[in-house]
């Protein structure tokens, strides 16, 4: 990005994972690190737990593979600059942004991801937004050790596409989650998790489970859905209640902070679905992320 460019955004969130939309339809934009943290810093940017470049398939490197079967690619970058392979939530706003920006037909369509293709299905009005997830896989074993907010979990690993360690805790309440501090980076070990992990905390709840989540790369959000899926996978598994021939699939709610998801768990792939809102379109001044982003500023409570 020159010192002297203007970049035009699209804010977008789903349950409240916030990201900022760049197109980019013909892969001109550099995203740095820098830019990108300077997007999402909420103080001195835009504010967002992401930033999703919307790019032709074709034109980019990571997925010109798949440019036969999507014509999308999903550019998906952490807060803190680094990319990861999925976002749940991150899709959903995504596919919003295709039907709505008039490059996708409402419907069902595929679109290209760092984790492989991911098909969406996005209804024509307001409603929520569909992502077939993929298989997931659950890594056999007792468990991994975690510690959150000074407490010890044995967690269950689980991939989404990218890695989850998920937390049950019997002891707390729903009110008592509520209270937990995720808001400091998680302990685990680098062997069970070299590439880091998101951490979720869970409690059962009627009719499915409550989570809290610390992102990889951003921190506490208020929601994560490849965490969710993650949580209902491990859920299921957990209570016995994995999909087989007499058993299809296993829908579960999934409670998070912005709100509610639903994942549907079946023999081949999994399913997430929930809201996915454009909430404002904007123009960034021209230099205003031509420096690295500041340091993160104390809260006016804590300073």
């Amino acid at each position: 990005m020159r010192e002297d460019q203007e970049l035009r955004f699209v804010k977008g969130h789903g349950t409240g994972n916030d990201f900022v939309v760049l197109p980019d339809p013909d892969g001109d934009l550099d995203l740095t690190a820098d830019l990108v943290r300077g997007l999402c810093d909420r103080r001195f940017g835009i504010g967002a737990d992401g930033v999703l470049r919307v790019v032709l398939a074709a034109v980019a490197p990571e997925a010109a593979a798949m440019a036969d079967a999507a014509r999308w690619f999903m550019d998906y970058r952490n807060a803190d600059g680094s990319p990861a392979e999925m976002c749940g939530n991150g899709a959903r706003v995504f596919a919003r942004y295709l039907v709505q920006a008039g490059y996708a037909a409402p419907g069902r369509f595929p679109i290209a991801t760092r984790a492989g293709l991911r098909v969406v299905d996005v209804p024509a009005g307001r409603g929520d937004v569909t992502v077939e997830m993929g298989p997931p896989r659950l890594v056999a074993g007792p468990g991994v050790p975690v510690a959150v907010a000074g407490r010890s979990f044995t967690a269950a690993a689980v991939s989404m596409g990218n890695p989850h360690a998920v937390c049950f805790a019997d002891d707390l309440d729903i009110a008592g989650l509520r209270r937990l501090d995720v808001t400091a980076p998680p302990e685990f070990s680098p062997v069970d998790f070299p590439d880091g992990v998101n951490v979720e905390i869970v409690v059962d709840r009627p009719g499915g489970v409550a989570m809290r989540v610390h992102e990889r790369g951003v921190g506490e959000t208020a929601s994560c859905g490849t965490g969710a899926c993650a949580v209902a996978v491990a859920w299921a598994h957990r209570h016995g209640r994995r999909p087989s021939a007499s058993l299809p699939e296993v829908e579960v709610e999934v409670d998070v902070p912005g709100g509610g998801l639903v994942v549907i768990w079946r023999t081949d792939s999994v399913l997430l679905r929930g809201p996915a809102e454009l909430v404002f379109d904007g123009v960034t001044r021209p230099g205003a992320f031509a420096a690295p982003s500041r340091p993160a500023v104390a809260d006016a409570a804590g300073a």
